[in-house]
């Protein structure tokens, strides 16, 4: 049976609160140049009010993933929890105008809808901390099976490994996909993750995984080796297709044995890096899921990956699907 969706995305369903500031601001705040840290609602306020102005969107790594394959013409379907608030509101219409299925119930309770507060410096850096709120209430519950097993791709967000009902709800995903003959993508999502739940995303890898996301630095972190080649190594021992970004130096698909490295699409001046590894996840699930080569896939993640971060906010703002009309020509 063909599948109903191309991929269906399970991650934290997050408001993305992103603002510029200067190396000085994360100073005076504690925060680390490039990283992602969770937040308590006191600490999420305090920095919100001491951010420049800021604009709000829907985000969360794996929905700027699904929201990047709608733009190429995917049809996608995103799970994940907001709390019964006016941002959870504002994240279900957001995301279903970018044209993702999204149909999870919000929490009970008083939780609140989490936010990313992304803090963007002159260099293109990006430094978040996030509230997960009622994003990490996420649980296998929320794991729809007739979705899951009626999609040609599952694929999970890492930042969700910090949470234990999170990952059983991604084990159980996995199962379900795999019961079905679908595959299943992980992504490392963050180094930071990798270094504090790297037994976890071990398990994760070597038990659920077809694919692999991750930069150079997520995959040294989760094999403890300073090499990169080394670490693709280990990994295509335990996942048939390893996916490894480079920034601007492009990216390494190593596929059943196979390496292939294509080159990043340059970009006249990069303003934001945020959601460049999301968009580049976009443009090969798509291709992906459509059949094609992994150079194709790879191509098309790097002129996503381009178009995002030539602006401000990690969602596409010009059709990716027109973008990358004249590559598959």
């Amino acid at each position: 049976m063909a599948p109903g969706y191309e991929v269906v995305g399970i991650g934290n369903a997050l408001v993305d609160v992103i603002a510029h500031v200067d190396d000085a601001f994360l100073a005076e705040h504690g925060l680390v140049k490039g990283s992602m840290a969770l937040v308590d609602g006191e600490r999420a306020v305090a920095l919100h009010r001491s951010m420049a102005p800021a604009f709000e969107r829907s985000g969360g790594s794996a929905a700027n993933t699904m929201a990047g394959l709608a733009s190429l013409g995917s049809r996608v379907a995103f799970v994940g929890r907001v709390g019964a608030d006016r941002l959870g509101a504002v994240f279900a219409a957001d995301i279903r105008a970018t044209g993702v299925d999204f149909t999870t119930e919000a929490a009970d309770g008083p939780t609140p809808t989490g936010r990313c507060l992304v803090a963007v410096t002159p260099d293109a850096e990006r430094t978040m901390s996030t509230l997960l709120g009622a994003a990490a209430d996420l649980s296998p519950g929320d794991v729809d099976d007739d979705l899951v097993g009626d999609a040609c791709l599952t694929y999970l967000e890492g930042y969700l490994v910090e949470q234990e009902q999170a990952r059983d709800a991604f084990h159980r995903a996995a199962e379900t996909a795999h019961r079905a003959g679908r595959r299943v993508a992980v992504t490392l999502s963050d180094s930071f993750c990798v270094d504090r739940r790297r037994r976890e995303f071990l398990t994760l890898v070597e038990a659920g995984a077809d694919v692999v996301f991750a930069n150079e630095d997520e995959l040294r972190l989760l094999y403890a080796t300073d090499d990169a080649d080394e670490a693709l190594s280990r990994a295509e021992r335990h996942c048939p297709l390893v996916v490894m970004t480079r920034g601007a130096a492009g990216s390494t698909v190593v596929d059943r044995g196979r390496r292939h490295d294509v080159a990043a699409v340059p970009v006249p001046r990069v303003v934001d890096t945020t959601g460049a590894g999301d968009l580049y996840a976009a443009g090969f699930l798509h291709g992906l899921a459509r059949g094609w080569d992994v150079t194709t896939c790879a191509r098309l993640g790097a002129v996503a990956a381009a178009e995002v971060i030539a602006h401000v906010g990690a969602r596409p703002e010009t059709s990716l699907a027109d973008l990358v009309a004249p590559l598959l020509a």
